[in-house]
């Protein structure tokens, strides 16, 4: 009995033993487990960073891509507009072409006080003439059979000396009907214009009318004025040609 009691003590401390060693390798084990759920966690977290970092730099490039492909519907839209208009330019060009022969011995008469340039009739008014709105502008202007200018080109912007004058000039562009939406006389809406830096700005909520100015810069030129404030403008009518059998015609 008593080589019975010396065995189960053994048996007693070998389970002890047995028991310290597990509880010491689950230890090492749980701690190497948590160590790698860490790690896993640290990586998982950097692995949904960097999505969100892709997902945001796609957004922006799908967002640019968008622009990019408004701007280019814009540039299309426009060259069908300059080809509609250098069509029209061709016609014209052809018409007169066309009278050349008929008018080379004939003589060009503009109203008393106009500019003769590019085969039309420029009126450009001063100051000692009197200032006028916009609408009294264009009925002097139809009074000599014409209108206010229409094509506002740079030969026009210094035909006038700018140290002469720094008054605005009206001329056939507003947007009466429409806030923002430029048109010409003709009813045709402006392509592009050549505004001064911050302009059109409707000032006041009653700016129609449009002015050029007498600048160096011709690209930035034009400015949106209220229509009833006075200033210098700007006319234009066909030339009328007589001959020398005395026939008498206007283009």
């Amino acid at each position: 009995s008593r080589q019975a009691a010396v065995i189960l003590v053994l048996l007693a401390g070998l389970l002890l033993i047995l028991d310290v060693a597990l509880g010491v390798h689950c230890k090492l084990y749980t701690e190497i487990l948590e160590k790698d759920l860490g790690e896993l966690h640290k990586q998982y977290k950097t692995a949904v960073e960097n999505i969100y970092a892709a997902q945001k730099q796609l957004d922006a490039e799908m967002n640019s891509q968008k622009e990019t492909k408004w701007e280019l519907e814009h540039q299309r839209k426009r060259t069908e507009d300059y080809k509609v208009l250098i069509e029209k330019v061709t016609q014209d060009l052809g018409k007169l072409r066309s009278q050349v022969t008929q008018i080379s011995d004939g003589c060009t008469h503009c109203p008393p006080g106009w500019l003769f340039i590019n085969l039309v009739c420029y009126y450009f008014s001063s100051n000692n003439a009197g200032l006028k709105s916009w609408q009294k502008a264009r009925e002097f202007c139809q009074i000599y059979g014409g209108d206010l200018l229409t094509i506002v080109n740079y030969l026009l912007n210094h035909a006038q000396n700018p140290s002469e004058s720094r008054s605005a000039f009206w001329f056939g562009l507003r947007d009466s009907k429409e806030e923002g939406t430029w048109h010409w006389l003709d009813g045709t809406f402006l392509v592009e214009g050549y505004w001064k830096v911050g302009q059109p700005d409707d000032y006041h909520s009653n700016e129609d009318c449009a002015a050029v100015y007498p600048n160096e810069n011709f690209f930035k030129a034009w400015n949106d004025l209220e229509c009833g404030s006075r200033q210098n403008w700007i006319c234009e009518k066909a030339p009328t040609y007589k001959f020398l059998n005395g026939t008498t015609i206007q283009n």
